[in-house]
């Protein structure tokens, strides 16, 4: 039988994706329950870089989630602590050559028309914006949107923010979920017993699937794996998150093979970040040489300045991967009571607002913010329904 402080919702993940489910379902009234088998942070959110990007999408379903999500950002950036670390910084988006340029041209004037601010940056005045950039380079375009947080400070503080609505269990897996007589969610099963609510929210990343598979459903969702290199603490070399045109290609890539692209960002506490890689390997956590060497020569061509600077450690992260790229927002309509919030692959710090908020919209049965229909967890099966 239910408890009788039984949560409204119960959100699977303590990532920034479960953290930012949890805040909105609070301020829309309702109490929330985060689960992890972890820490706050302890996955996905805690290996990333904190990007909130809209200069990697094309036009489109990501594009409008991310150009709302960094409206969001920007109001949760006054709400929040100042240790979330948020930097409207803007992007540098830079080209080595004239046929990359026309290609970045091409690409921005799609994005311009969907909202996005993008300005060209000539040659001869990129080193205005980053002084420490490499000669050479045939032109760039700066957006004005990408921003930057700390992800695991904002997981945690999108939590604490909840108040007493949120409460966090950690240390705790779930190994099933609790169904009624007709199917319906009625809570989950953990490693420290039962938990009732009506609502089971899945943001548990990249295992998004196996959850998603303990409640007789099929999400497919892939770890993708990635790598950073993190420098010693340095005065502002870098200014603004600078990548070279090639990584918007693998983004939208679905190969399984290793690929690695120049992304250079510095952070307000000193370290510059180096990415980045992407391959899919399952769960494999051991270290390539080889990634961090092609990330090394990357970040290097791009900025000569780091070459005699030390990279004083390195972490892997998983990216939850969907085969259209595209995340699974909102309710399942094979299990009444089961929501997806998985599979932004490495837009979830980005993303997390936006997809809190549907998340909470679906909850309440508010009409939620844009068309979410290509979000549907449901599209993998061939079915169609939404909120």
């Amino acid at each position: 039988m239910p408890t009788r402080n039984a949560p409204d919702v119960i959100v699977v993940g303590a990532g920034v994706i479960g953290a930012a489910c949890a805040y909105y379902a609070s301020q829309a009234g309702l109490t929330a329950t985060v689960i992890d088998r972890g820490p706050v942070a302890g996955g996905t959110t805690g290996a990333g870089e904190g990007n909130l990007l809209v200069s990697d999408k094309e036009p489109g379903p990501e594009l409008e989630l991310a150009l709302l999500s960094s409206r969001l950002w920007l109001e949760l950036a006054d709400r929040l602590p100042p240790q979330i670390e948020y930097e409207s910084k803007g992007g540098l988006v830079v080209a080595s050559d004239e046929d990359a340029m026309r290609a970045l041209r091409a690409f921005a004037a799609g994005q311009e028309k969907a909202g996005v601010s993008a300005r060209e940056v000539p040659p001869e005045l990129l080193h205005d914006l980053e002084p420490h950039l490499a000669p050479g380079l045939a032109g760039g375009f700066h957006y004005l949107q990408d921003a930057q947080v700390m992800p695991a400070l904002a997981a945690a503080h999108l939590l604490r923010a909840g108040g007493d609505r949120v409460r966090l269990r950690l240390g705790e897996e779930v190994t099933g979920l609790l169904t009624g007589a007709t199917g319906e969610v009625r809570g989950v099963r953990t490693t420290a017993g039962e938990i009732h609510a009506p609502y089971v929210v899945n943001a548990a990343g990249t295992w998004g699937g196996e959850l998603a598979r303990l409640a007789g459903v099929d999400l497919p969702v892939l770890p993708r794996r990635g790598f950073v290199l993190v420098t010693e603490p340095l005065p502002r070399v870098v200014r603004h998150k600078v990548y070279a045109a090639d990584y918007v290609a693998d983004v939208a890539s679905g190969s399984a093979a290793l690929q690695t692209s120049a992304v250079v960002e510095g952070t307000p506490a000193g370290p510059v970040l180096i990415g980045a890689s992407r391959e899919r390997v399952g769960f494999d956590r051991t270290m390539s040489a080889e990634v961090l060497r092609r990330l090394a020569a990357g970040a290097t061509a791009l900025f000569p300045v780091l070459a005699a600077v030390r990279a004083v450690r390195t972490y892997a992260g998983f990216r939850p991967y969907l085969p259209d790229h595209l995340p699974a927002i909102g309710a399942d309509p094979r299990v009444p009571g089961l929501l997806h919030a998985c599979g932004h692959e490495g837009a979830g710090i980005g993303l997390a607002p936006v997809t809190g908020l549907i998340v909470a919209g679906c909850l309440t049965g508010d009409e939620p913010p844009l068309d979410i229909r290509p979000f549907r967890p449901e599209r993998f099966a061939s079915a169609s329904a939404s909120c």
